[in-house]
């Protein structure tokens, strides 16, 4: 059992990626791309559990054939192969027609090798039961070996194809797209990884056939490296479907709203901030509920708002050669920056003495370093009219209120 972990392990945890993403793969089974999803996991987990050398000594026994699980285990990766092949022909798009062609021949073709493993393996002789060393034991015997040859050769255009393509689309996509990009990642890992299992089994065939022996590749190193990259494969075709669902997005956008909240929670209405929400509230409710708490918080601030700063800031992101949409959120973000500060200072004098007075705070030596630093205005902030976001995205908001690349004006500001 101990021998098999290595495999049986990234197995379960295909299996348990299946059983996640069911529900998805049956409500959109009519479209291709999620038929090839599911043959690719399916194919995964049994390649790893059939694999396994305590599985392998089962089926021998139970079908009564010596190495039996070869040609089974060999016609599985092979079906393997040809799924991750049909899955990037399906992702690339293109006319139906084309793709649909492309499709039907990658099926005839792989499922034409994994007939001649078949056929290979029934006539050939391999009396000896090999649980782990089957490649190199009987890398010399006729029709065996060339039953090892066309599997690794089919195994080889097809883990080949993958990771070429999905490292030229992993250049060209663009880094907004991250769930796709993530998945792109992990596939060419996967596909290195397996080109390494690949490099390892055909380096001990090599060396068996020039009469050295190096069969430690094979059977110590080459197995870690298939069970890393059947699961890195597997892994990288389910983020996008993952990054790409509502639930995801709602997650992203509740986690990136997490700097904006955490500085305006405290100035939200006590009725907002305590809205009961328990550890297994879906994360729609609690996007709705940090989005209210910061539209509250907002509101609380709006009489503090400075439009000198939100100028400053502006211009300074201008100056850096940012487009004119970005300047105005990092502006928004500078201006809500500042609020805080002087709605914090302005409470902590109040408590401290009775000499305060809320915007009228920062007047005096205060404001007037405050306009100096973030461009001077004639009119005291108390006497202005509170001017309004720029109706930006509350993600966009939250992104440049954590790090605006106009950090002296927002320094400053914050500082008045």
């Amino acid at each position: 059992m101990k021998s098999g972990l290595i495999l049986y392990v990234p197995g379960a945890l295909l299996i348990l990626i299946l059983l996640v993403k069911a529900p998805t793969l049956h409500r959109r089974w009519d479209q291709p791309p999620m038929r090839a999803v599911c043959a690719l996991l399916v194919m995964g987990c049994l390649v790893l559990f059939l694999a396994a050398p305590p599985t392998i000594a089962a089926v021998n026994r139970f079908t009564g054939v010596a190495n039996f699980s070869a040609p089974l285990v060999f016609g599985l990766i092979t079906a393997f192969s040809g799924s991750c092949v049909v899955l990037v022909l399906q992702w690339g798009g293109g006319p139906p027609a084309v793709v649909r062609r492309a499709t039907r021949l990658t099926v005839a073709v792989y499922g034409g090798v994994a007939v001649a493993i078949i056929v290979l393996f029934a006539i050939g002789e391999a009396p000896v039961e090999r649980l782990r060393d089957l490649d190199t034991y009987y890398a010399d015997t006729p029709w065996i070996r060339e039953m090892i040859v066309c599997y690794l050769l089919a195994h080889t255009v097809g883990s080949s194809a993958l990771t070429v393509l999905t490292g030229r689309w992993l250049r060209r996509t663009h880094p907004s797209l991250r769930s796709l990009r993530t998945g792109l990642a992990l596939i060419m890992t996967g596909g290195l990884l397996d080109l390494g299992y690949l490099v390892a089994k055909w380096t001990a065939l090599g060396a068996r056939w020039s009469g050295r022996d190096w069969d430690g590749l094979s059977t110590d190193a080459a197995p870690p490296l298939a069970a890393g990259a059947a699961l890195m494969v597997a892994t990288g075709f389910i983020v996008p479907l993952v990054g790409g669902s509502a639930t995801w997005r709602d997650f992203s956008e509740y986690r990136g709203l997490h700097p904006l909240w955490k500085a305006l929670r405290s100035f939200a209405a006590s009725s907002v901030r305590t809205v009961p929400l328990t550890w297994w509230s879906p994360v729609g409710i609690r996007l709705i509920h940090r989005e209210s708490v910061i539209d509250d918080g907002i509101l609380a601030l709006a009489r503090w708002f400075d439009p000198c700063v939100r100028r400053a800031a502006y211009e300074a992101a201008r100056e850096q050669g940012m487009s004119e949409a970005r300047a105005e959120v990092v502006a928004d973000a500078a201006m809500l920056a500042a609020a805080c500060g002087r709605r914090t200072a302005a409470t902590t004098d109040a408590d401290t003495g009775p000499h305060t007075a809320a915007p009228a705070a920062t007047s005096g030596s205060g404001a007037a370093s405050a306009e100096t630093a973030t461009g001077a205005c004639s009119v005291p902030l108390r006497d202005r009219e509170p001017p309004r976001l720029s109706g930006r995205p509350l993600t966009a908001l939250a992104r440049e209120f954590r790090g605006s690349p106009i950090a002296a004006a927002r320094a400053a500001a914050v500082r008045a």
